[in-house]
């Protein structure tokens, strides 16, 4: 690491905790910046940012956060990160900490990711928010979603599905990320009829990729109606009979709720949507009704949607 000093944001999104939390470790354990340049804010040094990983990576273990403030300030020179005072620490306060399975598997991912899932495993919703937030207001939904939350998802199952812990994990991260999209979408605040229709299959409760569809549609200009998880096919089609939506997206994310008769009562609908899209991975190509497409990632799914409205507004004009 560089020997330059840092701002509070950039210490946080290194150590993937909130600004709060830093602040609240600076006025309680005194563990703040040490250079201080007259006229200009205190910023983090190597040493700073070194004794709050300290602090990090025992508070992720358990360790009170009185108790782990004094290990890491204990720590002498811990330029990079003292991992010897961190193995004392965990010696002497307490056995290791099991965590149902050790840390979230990410693969090859930036560093908002593995802040993200760190402060997953802290169960740091005031971390979790801010990150994302920020994910939003830099990138975007769709890169947001690509990069930074899908991965972070991903990785919870995976490790759920071989140890069967994280639950609490993937409910906090969801409830999370929900919040995010809903915001995201309200600020955006498009004008209009809706003319996108997002539901979830039958008995498919996985709406998380739906709502990162709305907010991204929502982003564009587009309005849209969000029925959610869990519709049953005559529901589906008594809203698209009541509402005549230009598309409707139907959203599978395993096998067993993929059934392909829920798209041709779609398609066999009087007010028959111009596209209906079947998205996520329980969809198999093979299997779809002809006239429905499968879009491959969400940023597809936003320009299909997209396309649909400017047909709209093109033949209206004519």
């Amino acid at each position: 690491m560089a020997d330059e000093a840092l701002s509070a944001g950039a210490v946080a999104r290194r150590l993937g905790v909130a600004v709060t939390t830093l602040r609240t470790w600076h006025q309680r354990y005194g563990l703040g910046p040490s250079e201080h340049i007259p006229g200009h804010h205190r910023r983090y040094t190597p040493a700073d940012l070194a004794r709050l990983e300290i602090m990090r990576r025992l508070t992720a273990e358990g360790v009170s956060p009185a108790e782990a403030a004094r290990w890491a300030r204990q720590a002498r020179d811990p330029v990079p990160a003292d991992a010897d005072a961190v193995a004392v620490a965990r010696s002497r306060i307490r056995p290791p900490a099991r965590d149902g399975g050790g840390a979230i598997p990410l693969g090859r991912t930036g560093p908002a990711a593995r802040g993200l899932a760190r402060a997953a495993m802290r169960l740091d919703a005031a971390a979790i928010s801010e990150t994302i937030a920020q994910a939003l207001t830099v990138g975007g939904v769709v890169a947001t979603w690509d990069h930074l939350l899908r991965p972070v998802l991903a990785g919870i199952g995976e490790r759920h599905a071989a140890t069967g812990g994280l639950i609490e994990v993937e409910h906090l991260v969801s409830r999370c990320v929900s919040e995010a999209f809903a915001a995201s979408s309200r600020a955006a605040a498009p004008s209009g009829p809706a003319r996108i229709l997002l539901s979830c299959a039958d008995e498919e409760q996985h709406s998380l990729p739906l709502e990162a569809l709305g907010a991204a549609l929502a982003e564009t200009g587009l309005t849209y109606r969000m029925l959610g998880a869990r519709v049953p096919v005559a529901a589906l089609v008594e809203a698209v009979t009541r509402t005549g939506p230009a598309a409707v997206v139907l959203w599978s994310h395993t096998r067993a709720t993929a059934d392909p008769t829920q798209l041709s009562a779609l398609l066999a609908t009087p007010r028959r949507p111009l596209l209906v899209l079947a998205a996520g991975p329980g969809w198999r190509a093979d299997t779809l009704p002809a006239g429905v497409v499968r879009p491959a990632d969400l940023a597809e799914a936003v320009s299909l949607a997209v396309a649909v409205r400017d047909s709209l507004d093109q033949s209206r004009g004519a």
